[in-house]
């Protein structure tokens, strides 16, 4: 008896919900989305979601907050998105460490496909191949020929272990059968720094930085890393160019809490495309060395985050990542 009044009163909770959420549905949306991002404020994903959050807020009719969650290498904003209320009201902007950070860490506080529905990816942020002025290599050619004659001897550095311009450096050693050493650094700033000062050899770094290295004359640049050359550096080489098939880039998409109503999902692709429509957050992209994705769709989306854990999953086993 006291099973089937429990069994009940659930059930009936359940359906209050679901019934809540349904009419919630209708008016939606009647107050502030939070747009969670796992960076600190002021880095190249926060300073994307900011441009992106103010013209979302126009399309949406309601005022899209950021909130820098950090810690953990993104573990700590990514499990609060995964536990809050699938109402709509809580999204999270990740970057490509939602993809790897299954892979170099032996356990993480929530399941990367499970719990979470896809909205729609926005932006992929391409990174630039740079070298201290006093490389001896020109060009791109020279450069892989420097590194495959000097296995184990070339030091390069990176923002941290499992960041992008780490997972690139290892692609580039996994498919140019070279042997460049990693040197993780906390942040892009000091791994530049000491690039500067010639105690490294190379970086990738994502490309407003870089290439503000690169007008500075502080750095040389040799090449970009999206499968084609990029539109604001139309001279320089692709890696791809003479690593066929090489690719490599962070990129900033949109997730809601596992269990969001689809009518909410749809509302808010509808509205993320309108937002990747827009021509001032066009020209902000370009600015930023960003591409803009022309459809954010959720299922877009979910094939590709399938397709970035298998990619990113093999490089990382192959160059032993770990952030333990």
């Amino acid at each position: 008896m006291h099973f089937k009044t429990a069994r009940r009163q659930t059930l009936v909770a359940a359906a209050w919900l679901l019934a809540m959420v349904t009419a919630g549905a209708q008016d939606y949306p009647s107050r502030p989305i939070k747009l969670v991002i796992p960076y600190a404020a002021g880095g190249p994903t926060d300073t994307f979601g900011r441009a992106m959050a103010e013209v979302w807020s126009r399309k949406l009719g309601t005022t899209v907050v950021i909130e820098n969650r950090t810690g953990a290498g993104t573990l700590v904003g990514t499990e609060a998105v995964s536990k809050a209320a699938p109402d709509g009201y809580t999204l999270l902007l990740t970057t490509v460490a939602h993809a790897v950070n299954p892979h170099i860490h032996d356990r993480i506080p929530y399941r990367t496909v499970e719990d979470f529905a896809p909205v729609g990816l926005v932006a992929k942020a391409p990174l630039v191949l740079i070298v201290d002025r006093r490389l001896p290599a020109q060009n791109l050619p020279e450069f892989l020929a420097y590194l495959r004659a000097r296995p184990g001897q070339v030091s390069y550095a990176s923002a941290g272990v499992g960041s992008a311009p780490h997972l690139g450096a290892e692609l580039l050693n996994l498919m140019a059968g070279t042997r460049a050493v990693h040197v993780p650094y906390r942040g892009s700033a000091p791994a530049i720094q000491d690039l500067i000062g010639g105690h490294l050899a190379f970086m990738l770094d994502s490309a407003p930085t870089g290439l503000a290295q690169v007008r500075a004359g502080t750095v040389r640049l040799l090449a970009t890393t999206m499968a084609q050359r990029l539109p604001q550096t139309p001279d320089t080489p692709a890696i791809a160019e003479q690593v066929p098939g090489y690719e490599a880039y962070t990129w900033n998409a949109v997730f809601a809490p596992a269990g969001t109503p689809q009518k909410l999902i749809e509302r808010l692709q509808a509205s993320l495309q309108s937002t990747v429509d827009d021509a001032e957050l066009q020209k902000k992209a370009y600015d930023m060395g960003l591409v803009l994705e022309k459809q954010p769709r959720p299922q877009a989306l979910a094939t590709f985050l399938q397709q970035e854990l298998d990619k990113w999953g093999k490089v990382a086993r192959a160059a032993h990542m770990s952030a333990n």
